[in-house]
């Protein structure tokens, strides 16, 4: 099933530009389509991950189109897989007839997998290009550098007992329940283009202290009953009244023509849903929703619930997407939207507004410096009237899109609440965390050390990673002269540490606080061996085959993409990648087996943006085994396993 990242399309199509419903649908088997036509097709419906696979059939040619190469990179930075965008917008830039664009499209996506560094350079060359101003953009790879080597002190968890591959965000409280938006599983016949999944439904969670939120499911309260895309919500104090944001399902909407095929948007709009005495739920509109014209929705009251903050497109704005706030009238009506200015509004997309209980302004922007994505900022004021929006920095915020803040106030564990994101190693797609911001009790510390591994030497200027659970990020810094830096640790937790530096191979390693119970530092030597000259061989550690098969598993192409990224900082590098078997079976057959499995990991390569003439493929079958397992020796299968290995000989650089 794909998978989306709601805050992508709350970006784009669905915020606010919006539902695209085809008005004709394709069928193919009724036309004699070529690939190009059918992968042009599938991208103009917006139903790229079914472009994707034919976009890397074109090219993976002689000479690929641009327009190709273009939309495949754009294709995969829609369906949120950065880390693919970025090696095929590597591969566009290359191009002479490259736009100067594609270098503002390449530097979103490197800031999406946290390379700030190169983003910064790209967006550098683009400004020397084009002489257009950057600045903001800089900023945010400059201080994304700085947040994430120096991060604050909020504990961010993933609400794993909710979150699912599919998307869940935007989590609000009422009366002892957490509501959140949420894809449902089982697709029905009425679906969203853009991903063929069910639409947008609000689900209730049970909050546990000590257990996070449990106990998902759909609600089954009268809004969740109308058709297309139903949530963010939120509520007044006593969750009598509800506001309801949901994709208008009538008969308007801007008719688009794309390649000769009409399509048809929809607008968000706003509902107000009031409980009555029997416990049913009376709705009106809000009074100024105008879908013919512009989206409104995600709408937040402040603490005295006299004025109702918003997101819109409507005219009258600052740029994309603003903030507007409405002012409750003697009657109980909502006034005339007002905009909230210019100090929290920018010429991009401001999104997701709450109003906390002691009266702080979140909400998300993409139009002022960030780490990428939408980025989550606070402002104290009202109405019209705020102070400059502070970032709130990392962890909080992220390489990915970070939105729908909620602050609940303080607890006994510090200040707390729940933000969205689709950062990194979540469930799947956008994922609801909850967080906490309280200081340590006890004080834990890791001394990180590079040395050159050839020459024992310390390495200065290296760059060390912080992982928690193997993937996440917690911190990333830089060595300093001496080759060491500091991270803080938090307690009862472990941690991977790795260390990467330009033109040398990575080093890592573990380090775990379980058990310390008093102030300590720890200590953690990386050794980085230095590449690459010609004729350098390395096996690339843990890949497996099934027995007798050549796919590449799940499990194979992560250590595969880790290859991805050497090449990909190495743009001279040519490699043979080559497969080894054990002696047992046939020579001939093992030597076919070999060349069938070294193949298949260069036609991934291929697929993840690799141009296919910096890549050989050979298979030695048996012909070079590590150890005494010849035919006929006998041996354990753990010897046998050391000689089924995947090799990487450099061929030029």
């Amino acid at each position: 099933m794909t998978t989306t990242n709601y805050s992508t399309i709350f970006k784009g199509i669905l915020l606010f530009g919006v539902v695209v419903l085809l008005t004709f649908s394709s069928v193919f088997a009724q036309e004699a389509l070529g690939l190009r036509e059918r992968a042009n097709r599938f991208y103009t419906e917006y139903q790229y991950a079914k472009a994707v696979p034919l976009y890397i059939q074109l090219a993976d040619s002689r000479k690929p189109r641009l327009q190709d190469l273009e939309r495949l990179a754009d294709s995969y930075e829609k369906m949120n897989k950065y880390e693919e965008a970025e090696a095929w917008y590597a591969r566009v830039i290359q191009d002479a007839q490259s736009s100067n664009d594609n270098y503002l499209a390449y530097a979103s996506v490197l800031k999406q997998n946290a390379r700030y560094e190169k983003a910064k350079k790209i967006l550098q060359e683009y400004a020397s290009k084009t002489g257009n101003s950057v600045s903001i953009e800089i900023a945010g790879c400059d201080s994304a550098l700085a947040w994430m080597a120096n991060p604050t002190m909020h504990k961010i968890v993933n609400e794993a007992g909710i979150n699912t591959e599919r998307a869940e965000f935007a989590a609000f409280p009422i009366q002892g329940k957490v509501y959140y938006t949420a894809e449902p599983l089982v697709s029905s016949n009425k679906s969203y283009g853009w991903t063929g999944s069910s639409f947008l439904r609000i689900y209730s969670a049970d909050s546990r202290a000590g257990a996070g939120l449990t106990d998902a499911a759909v609600s089954t309260e009268e809004f969740n009953a109308e058709n297309y895309h139903i949530g963010p919500i939120s509520s007044d104090a006593n969750g009598n009244t509800l506001y309801v944001t949901r994709t208008y399902s009538g008969k308007y909407g801007e008719i688009n023509v794309v390649e000769k095929r009409k399509y048809r948007t929809q607008n968000l709009e706003l509902y107000i849903y009031k409980k009555e005495a029997d416990g049913t739920w009376t709705e009106t509109p809000f009074a100024y929703n105008n879908v013919q014209e512009y989206s409104l929705g995600h709408a937040s009251l402040d603490a005295d619930e006299n004025t109702l903050y918003f997101a819109s497109n409507m005219s009258g704005g600052k740029g994309g997407t603003d903030i507007w706030y409405s002012e409750k009238q003697a009657d109980g009506s909502w006034g005339t939207p007002t905009n909230a200015g210019a100090t929290v509004n920018t010429a991009e997309d401001e999104l997701f507004p709450s109003i906390a209980p002691d009266g702080t302004l979140y909400y998300s922007s993409n139009g002022l410096a960030g780490m990428g994505g939408l980025d989550i900022f606070s402002s104290q004021g009202a109405k019209s009237q705020w102070s400059i929006p502070r970032n709130l920095q990392y962890p909080v915020n992220s390489a990915g899109d970070d939105f729908a803040f909620i602050s609940t106030g303080a607890n006994e564990q510090g200040m707390g609440g729940y933000l969205s994101s689709n950062r990194k190693n979540g469930r799947g797609s956008d994922d609801v965390y909850s967080f906490t911001s309280v200081e340590p009790k006890i004080i834990l510390a890791l001394k990180g050390m590079t040395y050159d591994k050839s020459t024992k030497a310390i390495l200065p200027g290296a760059t060390i990673t912080l992982l928690s659970g193997g993937r996440e990020i917690v911190a990333k810094k830089s060595t300093n002269h001496e080759g060491t830096l500091i991270f803080e640790l938090d307690k009862n937790s472990d941690y991977k540490v790795v260390g990467q530096k330009t033109s040398y191979y990575s080093d890592s390693t573990l380090v775990s606080t379980k058990e310390i119970t008093k102030s300590d530092t720890l200590l953690a030597s990386l050794y980085l061996e230095p590449l690459f000259k010609v004729g350098d061989t390395f096996q690339l550690e843990n890949i497996q085959y099934d027995f007798n098969k050549h796919n590449i598993r799940k499990d194979a192409a992560e250590i595969l993409d880790g290859l991805v990224r050497i090449i990909l900082d190495n743009p001279t590098l040519k490699i043979e990648l080559s497969s080894h078997t054990d002696s047992r079976g046939s020579d001939d057959y093992n030597e076919a087996l070999s060349q069938r499995r070294a193949q298949a990991a260069v036609d991934y390569l291929v697929t993840r943006g690799i141009a296919r003439d910096r890549l050989v493929a050979q298979g030695y079958g048996e012909r070079r085994l590590l150890n005494r397992c010849s035919n006929g020796v006998a041996c354990s299968i753990a010897e046998h396993q050391t000689n089924r290995r995947i090799q990487v000989e450099v061929l030029e650089f």
